[in-house]
C-alpha cells in the first residue's frame, strides 16, 4: 500500500520505521528537520563542545517498555539520570528538594535549616506521606471518581493548602505545563495513575531514568535510516481529502494520491489539515487543547533555586500573581544529562526576561498538551476515528503527552496497517 506520513517526531518516525518495511510509505515533514520535540543542540564553549536536550529528555525503566524496546533494536545507548524536584517560592522564600538517597533526601527537604522547627512545613509533609498513601489505595483499588478534581481530591481527604500549594500542584505543573490555576481542575483519574505508575507516590521504590547518549537527537539517524529517501523535509502539508478508495494529499504546488494517510501531528493539526472532517473527528481531536512554552537555553544559574541544598534536575519556580501563567521550571542539563562541564547549562521554560541576555545559547516554542475532563473523555474514542475513512491518527497526545505514548499510539497504526508489532 501507498501511506502518507504527516509528522516526524517520535510518532510519525515509529510508524514509518514499522510500516516502510511492507508498504511504500512518505513522510512530510513542515519543518526543516526531523523529531518534534525530540531537539538537542550543539553547543562549544571554550574550545570544548556539549550536546544537549531542549525538548524530550528523560524516559525510565518502568513505564516506557515500547520506546526502551525500539531504542534497543536500534541499537541506541543511554545512561543513567537524576529526576529529582525542587520548589521555589518567591513570595513566601521557601525551598526544598526531594532528591535520591536517604541523607540527600533529608538534606533537600531541609536545605533551610529553620524548617526543621516549622510546625506548617513539617505538616506539609506529612501530609505528603498521608497523599501517597491514599493515593496508592486508590489506584489499586481502582476507586478514583470519575469526575474528581486536583482541588476537590485535596479536600476530600482534608490534605494541607501548604500541601496542594508548595508541593502537588508545583509538580503536577512541571510535569505537564500547566498554569496553577487549570491544575485546581486536573483530573484526577488522569493524574493519580500516572504518578502511581511513575513512582512518584514512594520514597524508596522508584523507576530508574536515564537520557541518549549523545542527546535524543542520537535516536533519529538509525530509526530513520531505512526510509531516508522517503522523507520530505520542509514541506508543509495544506489540505488532505478522503474519497472512497483514496486519499489525496496536498502541499505547496503539488496534489498526490494514497490508500491511507497517518497524520502523526497534534489534533488540532490534524483537524486543520482535513478538509472535509466528520462531526465525529471534530469533536475528538477539538477536545484536546495546547499552549505554547517558551523554552531558553542559557548558563545563567539565577534561575536555579538561591539555595545551593535546593537544587535538583528539576527546579519549579512559584511567583506571586502568575496562577494563571505557564509554569516556570529550569532542568539543570548537567545533574540531567550526567555533562562535565564547567559551565553549568540549564534549560528554562517561561522565565526568558528574567534570565542574563549574555547566558543565552538558544531559544525555542514548544506546544504541550492541556489534559481536561472533556480531554480525557475524547482519548477512550481513539477506535471511532483510527481507521475511518483511510485515516489514521497518533501521537503522544493519544496518552500522557510523553515519548512512550507517542511510541504506543504508532504501534497501534502500523498495527492494524499490517506491520505485526504488539504493544508491550
Amino acid at each position: 500500500m501507498k501511506i502518507a506520513i504527516i509528522g516526524s517526531g517520535i510518532s510519525g518516525l515509529t510508524a514509518a520505521y514499522y510500516l516502510h518495511k511492507q508498504h511504500d510509505i512518505t513522510v512530510y515533514e513542515a519543518d526543516t528537520r526531523l523529531g518534534g520535540h525530540t531537539a538537542t543542540v550543539d553547543v562549544t564553549l571554550g574550545g570544548h563542545s556539549w550536546s544537549i536536550d531542549t525538548g524530550f529528555i528523560v524516559f525510565n525503566d518502568w513505564t516506557y517498555p515500547n520506546f526502551i524496546r525500539l531504542m534497543d533494536e536500534i541499537g541506541v545507548a543511554s545512561r543513567q539520570s537524576d529526576m529529582s524536584f525542587s520548589v521555589s517560592c518567591e513570595r513566601t522564600g521557601l525551598e526544598f528538594a526531594g532528591v535520591d538517597g536517604r541523607l540527600a533526601l533529608l538534606n533537600g527537604l531541609f536545605a533551610q535549616r529553620s524548617n526543621l522547627l516549622s510546625p506548617t512545613y513539617i505538616g506539609m509533609l506529612l501530609d505528603i506521606v498521608r497523599f501517597n498513601k491514599q493515593a496508592v489505595a486508590d489506584v489499586e483499588l481502582d476507586r478514583i471518581d470519575r469526575d474528581i478534581t486536583l482541588r476537590d481530591y485535596v479536600a476530600k481527604h482534608h490534605l494541607g493548602k501548604q500541601f496542594m500549594e508548595f508541593y502537588l500542584i508545583p509538580m503536577a505543573s512541571a510535569i505537564w505545563s500547566t498554569p496553577i490555576r487549570q491544575m485546581y481542575e486536573f483530573p484526577m483519574r488522569f493524574m493519580l495513575p500516572f504518578m502511581y505508575r511513575h513512582g512518584l507516590l514512594s520514597v524508596s521504590k522508584r523507576p530508574k531514568w536515564r537520557t541518549i547518549v549523545g542527546g535524543s537527537k542520537s535516536y533519529i539517524a538509525p530509526l530513520s535510516a531505512g526510509f531516508s529517501d522517503r522523507i520530505r523535509l520542509g514541506t508543509p502539508v495544506t489540505g488532505i481529502s478522503r474519497q472512497q478508495d483514496s486519499v489525496t494529499v496536498e502541499t505547496a504546488g503539488q496534489v498526490e494520491t494514497f490508500d491511507h494517510v497517518v497524520l502523526a501531528c497534534h489534533s488540532d493539526q490534524a483537524l486543520a489539515l482535513l478538509t472535509d472532517a466528520t462531526q465525529v473527528e471534530s469533536a475528538i481531536l477539538s477536545a484536546v487543547r495546547y499552549q505554547e512554552n517558551d523554552v531558553v537555553l542559557h548558563t545563567d544559574i539565577g534561575q536555579m533555586p538561591t539555595n545551593s541544598r535546593a537544587w535538583a534536575s528539576w527546579n519549579y519556580r512559584l511567583r506571586p500573581g502568575c496562577e494563571d501563567a505557564l509554569p516556570v521550571v529550569t532542568y539543570d542539563m548537567n545533574r540531567l544529562m550526567g555533562l562535565d562541564s564547567p559551565a553549568r547549562f540549564c534549560v528554562t521554560l517561561n522565565n526568558t526576561a528574567a534570565i542574563a541576555p549574555e547566558s543565552i545559547l538558544g531559544r525555542f516554542n514548544y506546544a504541550h498538551p492541556i489534559f481536561t475532563q472533556g480531554g480525557v473523555d475524547a482519548q477512550l474514542r481513539w477506535n471511532q476515528v483510527n481507521g475511518a475513512r483511510r485515516t489514521w491518527f497518533c501521537g503522544a497526545w493519544w496518552g500522557k503527552g510523553f515519548h512512550e505514548d507517542g511510541v504506543v499510539s504508532a504501534i497501534r497504526v502500523a498495527d492494524a496497517l499490517g506491520a505485526s508489532v504488539a504493544e508491550l
